[in-house]
């Protein structure tokens, strides 16, 4: 079968024939019906993350249930699924919570995930060790469904923590509408009643905000005129939560300028950018968390607001011989909504 594999760093991906691989005991085998193509994929190639290659990549997936190995009870062939992408030791207290996206023995492991050290679902097949990292999606289209399982899951997390703080005469800040911020979008509006502010330095991508619903948009590209147009909307309060998904050096010292006292950053965006702590700067009582996907059980909430229609992931269909030249238009920033590899 055809599979895009990660084989070094410093090396584009590269589009292999490789094996199908057979369940084993307490395994699962999914049909793939879409992968996702997230930025975290490039860092892989681009940085040492400690991830030994070659490995098939794709850590966003969905299919269908293909074959289930000795002692793999409660599944059956053709069951629709989704992968929860963070694997987990699954003996430790944190990943008895279900939250395996932050296992206690993750330095031990070898691997992140499908896709992250091991085989993931850029590919016709793909081997998951355990039925307890698949959820049921249900009537959901797979490939419609794969960026559920880290483009919604991952600010879904971030989001869910911040509720009891957004409160309907707060501002929220979102930097970066691509493929988790224009989840994020969604999810605000749908789990509470703060104002959203989406910020990006893509007309295109502010465009895409205001037909999700959002009202007040703004360019990022000059800082300060950014924080100007920011600080008018919120007012002395200042913004209550900024869900920065870019990262990059610009964007968490945007972050710092526009939230007020009593207030959180959170930094999803991986683009290597430093926040760098004054007195009272950011403002005293700011939060700062990094937080890192999601649990199990958060997926399988973040799949019940899909099938009920109130997000609507917007998805790329490119055929998996295209992976290459995806991988090079994600880096220019051209996909809208999130790019999903279909076998």
């Amino acid at each position: 079968m055809k599979a895009v594999r990660f084989v070094e760093v410093g090396k584009p991906a590269e589009i292999v024939d490789v094996p199908q691989p057979k369940p084993g005991p307490g395994q699962v085998l999914l049909k793939i019906g879409g992968a996702g193509v997230c930025h975290s994929d490039l860092h892989i190639m681009d940085e040492d993350l400690g991830l030994k290659g070659p490995f098939t990549l794709g850590h966003e997936n969905a299919g269908w249930i293909a074959g289930v190995g000795q002692g793999v009870d409660g599944w059956k062939e053709g069951d629709p699924v989704a992968v929860y992408g963070p694997w987990g030791c699954g003996r430790c207290h944190t990943c008895q919570t279900s939250a395996e996206n932050y296992c206690e023995n993750h330095a031990s492991l070898g691997t992140m995930g499908g896709g992250l050290g091991s085989d993931g679902g850029m590919a016709d097949y793909m081997l998951v060790p355990s039925p307890r990292l698949l959820v049921p999606l249900g009537k959901l289209d797979p490939v419609l469904a794969a960026p559920l399982s880290d483009a919604a899951l991952t600010p879904y997390h971030a989001i869910k923590s911040a509720l009891p703080m957004l409160t309907p005469d707060t501002h929220v800040l979102v930097i970066g509408i691509g493929g988790l911020g224009h989840m994020a979008v969604q999810l605000l509006q749908v789990l509470c009643a703060a104002t959203v502010i989406a910020g990006d330095i893509d007309e295109a991508k502010l465009a895409h905000a205001k037909e999700l619903g959002v009202r007040h948009v703004v360019n990022t590209h000059d800082s300060n005129a950014a924080a100007e147009a920011i600080g008018k909307l919120t007012g002395p309060r200042g913004v209550t939560l900024a869900l920065d998904f870019v990262g990059a050096q610009p964007t968490v010292d945007l972050c710092v300028r526009v939230v007020g006292r009593n207030s959180r950053i959170t930094v999803v965006g991986l683009a290597g950018g430093t926040l760098h702590y004054a007195a009272n700067r950011p403002p005293y009582g700011c939060q700062v968390t990094i937080p890192y996907w999601g649990s199990r059980t958060e997926l399988m909430e973040v799949i019940s607001l899909a099938a009920e229609g109130k997000i609507h992931p917007l998805v790329e269909k490119f055929p998996l011989e295209k992976a290459v030249d995806v991988y090079r238009r994600l880096r220019e920033g051209s996909i809208k909504g999130r790019a999903v590899l279909l076998p």
